[in-house]
């Protein structure tokens, strides 16, 4: 039986349905600052799915039909104008054809019958349908459209579950039941009326929650129009732009009062806001004789560990106030103003202890201290890494002086190199962790080491981010090299590589970090010669690791890949600009980024992108050789370029070939591709002339030999057959 099923909606439904608005709110303990603006992105774009899925909303504007955001206790998402119902569709069913439908008198057959019964109409609603391939009894049947309540119903549980989180919580008796913090209540009304469903052991209804100390515990709403405007009147602000444009107004009228200004922290900005349902902001006082410490031991004091803004004068000296984020409407009489100033009281003393503690002894001698501290189970500790990072810090600054680096200082870097993890072993780092590599700079300068070497080690985990500062001078850029360096070969040779999901020693930060630096302060470095120096490093300080060429290719290539994602997609060079460099052989980044900027400047010139496509079509005929058996013939022999095209193009290649590398020498790359572009008439007119897969195999074997010296001689500075290559971006 041959079946066709047509769907096509109903036009007088269509017109007719009515819409209303949705109301969805996740109820819960306190999430996680940092979790909840990526969960609220989820959030909608797992709702956006489910309703465009179940026809409730228009597909190509699910998206802008759902705001959602989130504040610590809540997830929230309101949608505009979903179909109370689905439309009713109408199925057009083709069954058998109408020769075997119906008998010769027209009478109906047992196939007609059958149909019939299997769609659940009578006989006489059957109807014939001619198509391409004949007659066809037909069905239509008009399936009518669920509500969108008992749709949602099913709907909302999973999209609760079907947020993801680093870790969730699961209740005992409902295997399926997760989330980041314990449900509480769930809110989720359609056009003013609750949704019956459930998740967790809560049943959803109309009823939220104000303030935890301030708010009523159960707060009627209708939908999205009176949700905002009861929360507020209970003390939750709900959206986060609406806390962080008081948060801002409020710190920006306590310190302009007292002309100060605020330490600028935009992390730190988004943090209270989601920290917070209702915040206002109070300023403190602190004892001015703390000001005796480094501005960065009280400034992480105050922003790490009590989330608090640090406050600076006109001249931008800190001063001895602070702001702190409260989530309460005030502090009339200055209660929690006074606590607030007792705990940073008592974390500064803290801090001035272990300042005055630890420089007791010189930052140096706790060097033998980190043979008791892990860095790896199976690459040792510390002290074993620090062996690895002098010798690596070395070969580079060596390398540099090779190359005419003035600045570079061997022994200043052997210096700095000891000295870096130092600071792991004091009270100070142990007590704030955030300020490794920090206080180790700042004792250096304070016990008297050279500046360069004290910013070096200060500087030593340099770049963090893309956006982050680079080490302010080349010794610091040795050690920051030789420690991500060291990293990468270290973890790729135990198998700690990182995953999708993991990467406990931040490798990719770390090579990111790499080809920053490299870049930006154009350190002449082979990449290859690197990864090569730190695996001797490795099997010299530790011979019972074994590392492999592979592990070393690995690395190379985990490098490379984030060479060509900075060259994409900060610089902004096309993907096969970077692959023509970067299969040219490339090591040394800054050299490559002046060769992909000279292959983007040349790349649409009237000669260059025909001469690219030349170059590819060479490289086809190349491959064709191989598979046809011809072994490469390492010389042309010249007397057996018997037509003109070819010899013109022999000698043509050679004087350009010639002044091509004069100028690949004086690294100018433009004028050496505008040099090679000259190229183009005379492969333009070999191919328009010359049948390089000729029967005489002596002069077949001599073209190939001829082009594939064109394509080696000139492919050195970018493999200009990479370029018009469509990879995926």
């Amino acid at each position: 039986m041959t079946k066709r099923i047509s769907i096509r909606r109903s036009s007088a439904q269509s017109t007719s349905t009515t819409r209303a608005d949705l109301l969805f709110e996740i109820g819960c303990e306190e999430i996680p600052a940092g979790m909840i603006a990526r969960a609220a992105q989820e959030f909608k774009a797992i709702l956006a799915t489910k309703l465009s899925t179940h026809a409730l909303v228009d597909g190509p504007t699910a998206q802008e039909s759902i705001v959602t955001f989130g504040a610590p206790r809540r997830l929230v998402a309101l949608v505009k104008n979903i179909r109370v119902r689905q439309e009713d569709v109408t199925r057009e069913v083709t069954g058998p054809p109408k020769s075997i439908a119906f008998d010769q008198t027209g009478e109906p057959t047992r196939a007609a019958v059958s149909f019939a019964e299997k769609q659940g109409i009578p006989l006489s609603k059957l109807s014939i349908v001619t198509t391409s391939k004949g007659e066809f009894v037909a069905a239509k049947l008009i399936v009518t459209g669920k509500s969108a309540a008992e749709i949602l119903s099913s709907a909302l549980p999973e999209v609760i579950h079907e947020i993801s989180w680093p870790r969730s919580m699961a209740w005992t008796g409902l295997h399926q039941a997760r989330f980041i913090r314990p449900i509480r209540w769930i809110v989720a009304t359609l056009g003013g009326k609750a949704i019956a469903c459930s998740y967790a052991g809560v049943t959803a209804g109309n009823k939220t929650e104000g303030h935890r100390f301030l708010g009523k515990r159960s707060i009627a709403v209708t939908g999205p129009r009176d949700y905002e405007a009861k929360l507020k009147k209970n003390f939750v602000l709900c959206r986060p732009s609406a806390r962080l444009k008081k948060i801002e107004s409020e710190i920006h009228s306590l310190t302009s009062r007292r002309g100060l200004h605020a330490h600028e922290d935009s992390d730190l900005l988004n943090l209270v806001t989601y920290l917070n349902e209702y915040p206002t902001a109070i300023v403190g006082d602190f004892d001015a004789s703390f000001l005796e410490l480094p501005e960065e031991i009280l400034i992480t004091v105050m922003r790490d560990h009590q989330k608090y803004f640090a406050v600076e004068s006109r001249s931008r000296e800190l001063a001895p106030h602070f702001i702190a984020i409260i989530n309460l409407p005030a502090d009339p009489r200055g209660l929690i103003r006074a606590g607030h100033e007792r705990v940073l009281r008592a974390r500064f003393s803290d801090a001035r202890f272990f300042w005055e503690t630890d420089q007791k002894i010189k930052l140096g001698d706790y060097l033998p201290k980190l043979a008791a501290v892990t860095y790896e189970r199976r690459l040792g500790s510390y002290g074993d890494k620090v062996d690895r990072l002098r010798a690596l810090a070395r070969w580079l600054s060596e390398q540099w002086v090779a190359g005419g680096l003035a600045q570079a200082d061997v022994a200043g870097a052997d210096r700095a190199a000891e000295l870096a993890k130092c600071d792991l072993v004091t009270e100070m780092v142990r007590e704030f962790t955030e300020l490794q590599g920090i206080v180790g700079g700042l004792y250096a300068q304070a016990q008297g080491e050279p500046e360069e070497i004290a910013w070096a080690v200060y500087d030593q985990y340099k770049p963090v981010g893309l956006d982050d500062p680079l080490p302010r001078n080349l010794t610091g850029c040795a050690v920051s090299l030789a420690d991500k360096l060291d990293s990468l070969v270290a973890c790729f040779a135990v198998g700690a590589i990182p995953t999708g999901s993991s990467d406990p020693f931040a490798l990719r930060r770390a090579a990111l970090g790499i080809v920053k630096m490299i870049l930006e302060k154009r350190l002449p470095l082979s990449l290859s010669a690197a990864v090569s120096a730190a695996a001797k490093v490795l099997r010299e300080h530790a011979p019972r690791i074994e590392i492999s060429e592979a592990a070393e290719g690995q690395v190379l290539e985990f490098l490379l890949e984030r060479a060509r994602y900075i060259l994409r997609e900060r610089k902004g060079y096309a993907y096969d600009e970077i692959g023509a460099a970067f299969s040219a052989g490339a090591d040394d980044l800054g050299d490559a980024l002046d060769r992909v900027a000279a292959v983007k400047a040349i790349r649409d010139t009237k000669n260059f992108a025909p001469l690219a496509a030349s170059f590819k079509r060479i490289r086809n005929i190349l491959e064709k050789s191989v598979k046809k058996g011809d072994k490469a013939q390492l010389a042309v022999r010249r007397e057996l370029l018997t037509e003109a095209p070819e010899l013109q193009l022999y000698t043509v290649a050679q004087k350009i070939g010639h002044e091509a590398t004069q100028f690949k020498k004086e690294k100018k790359y433009k004028k050496a591709l505008e040099k090679i572009s000259e190229l183009r008439p005379s492969v333009d007119f070999f191919f328009d002339k010359v049948l390089v897969m000729t029967e005489d195999e002596e002069i077949r074997k001599n073209r190939i030999a001829l082009l594939g010296g064109l394509l080696k001689e000139f492919s050195t500075i970018a493999d200009f057959s990479e370029l018009g290559s469509e990879e995926a971006k």
